[in-house]
């Protein structure tokens, strides 16, 4: 992901860019070499004395990604280098390296080695992320705050509620991520045009072995132009960053000046506005999120792909891929880092429930007064109380209806934290993964 090194700790991962780094992508694609020659020599195809050679020449290799681009933009696939330096540096072994294979299966094998790496640092991020919700979510179960629907304040909820609402999200997208692994992280080895014709009949015997040397799954057929594995990887990619940019947008707003209910991260300083604690974390998961979403359409573009092997559509994964998700693992990032530091503030809350002046229980209101009137009657009261705050007539929506609608503890009955309803259920019923 070029983002570059001003940027890279906002909305880059030195972690997942290691893992998907060319130095990385070469060692997994001589594992993979590997993994086929001592395979094949299990199975007679080759001398096994090559294919220890092979293997000790590739255990010494490391090549500079550098000396290699030009031959990968000769090649347009970043295995053919590889294999012909392995070949050069097994000597004669080398003609038995890369025994009927095409380079996509390498490139593909190479890119499940890494995938391993890359989701066991999103699952563990989602683990973690999961766990501070959870734990976030308990210790506000019951604390009101007010609920805003389409930018409006609609009624009171807790913020535990809120917090569940994003563990919600995450804890599925982690369901999501074991569903999706086995379908995923698969060998390929179908030789160059996908019929396996030069591996001699051994094909599924290769690919069984190999998939039990590299802890891959065996596919039930030829991925080099079946793509939807890689796709739906990518719109998981999306679905978290998506999910996280929803916490995000949610921090942003709640913390904004006029609201400024709820606090998160450490905030960055304006450079000739002294006052303001811009919110970077928050707004930093939004912005991933969006990139994600729009990268997403072009790797279904990728999709598209013709024939048996379409350079035009890898070319779009190649691209794409890698970014999403460097963009995912910093996502899950700052996203720990800004639940882990949340905490509410129950002034600016209160100020909130003053404000607006008993309003937001116009609902409950209604339902309350509907239990001995009408139903339309009832709902013309209230609107006859809130016409009464509007114009200044009563203080409070409370102070209306005890007016127009006497013989109930009006104040006590539209106390925010008795109308908060299931939230402070929903928010204890977070559980950790």
């Amino acid at each position: 992901m070029a983002v570059g090194t001003l940027f890279g700790q906002l909305y880059g991962d030195d972690e997942m860019a290691a893992i998907l780094s060319d130095r990385s992508a070469i060692l997994a694609m001589l594992r993979v070499e590997v993994a086929l020659a001592r395979a094949q020599a299990d199975l007679g195809a080759i001398p096994a004395a090559a294919a220890e050679v092979i293997a000790k020449a590739a255990e010494a290799l490391d090549p500079d990604p550098a000396e290699l681009a030009a031959a990968v933009a000769r090649a347009g696939i970043t295995a053919q280098p590889v294999i012909a330096a392995l070949k050069s540096a097994a000597g004669e072994a080398g003609a038995f390296a890369h025994y009927g294979a095409t380079s996509q299966d390498i490139v593909d094998t190479a890119l499940a080695l890494q995938l391993v790496a890359a989701l066991d640092l999103l699952g563990g991020r989602l683990d973690r992320l999961t766990a501070l919700l959870v734990q976030k979510a308990a210790d506000h179960a019951d604390l009101p705050i007010p609920a805003r629907t389409r930018h409006q304040i609609a009624a009171p909820t807790t913020l535990g509620a809120k917090i569940a609402v994003w563990h919600g999200m995450a804890a599925r997208n982690r369901q999501r991520l074991d569903e999706l692994r086995p379908r995923l992280l698969l060998v390929s080895l179908h030789g160059a045009a996908g019929t396996e014709a030069a591996l001699a009949g051994h094909g599924p015997a290769l690919r069984a072995s190999m998939a039990a040397a590299l802890g891959l799954g065996v596919p039930a057929g030829p991925w080099h132009a079946a793509r939807d594995g890689i796709a739906e990887l990518a719109g998981w990619l999306s679905l978290v960053t998506g999910a996280l940019g929803k916490m995000g947008l949610d921090l942003v707003q709640l913390g904004q000046s006029e609201i400024a209910e709820v606090a998160a991260g450490a905030g960055g300083g304006s450079s000739t506005m002294p006052q303001k604690q811009n919110p970077v974390a928050a707004e930093a998961l939004a912005t991933l999120a969006r990139l994600n979403a729009g990268d997403l359409a072009g790797m279904h573009q990728a999709l598209v792909h013709a024939q048996e092997r379409d350079g035009i559509a890898l070319g779009l994964e190649w691209n794409l891929l890698p970014g999403m998700l460097e963009r995912s693992a910093a996502a899950l990032r700052i996203a720990c880092d800004l639940a882990g530091t949340l905490v509410p503030r129950p002034d600016r809350i209160a100020a909130t429930f003053a404000a607006d002046r008993g309003r937001m229980a116009a609902e409950a209101a209604g339902f309350l007064l509907a239990q001995t009137l009408p139903r339309a009657e009832a709902l013309r009261i209230v609107a006859q109380a809130l016409a009464q705050v509007a114009g200044g007539e009563a203080p409070t929506l409370a102070d209306a209806l005890a007016r127009l609608a006497p013989g109930r503890d009006w104040a006590e009955a539209l106390r925010p934290e008795n109308l908060t309803g299931a939230a402070p259920d929903q928010a204890r019923a977070a559980r950790p993964i």
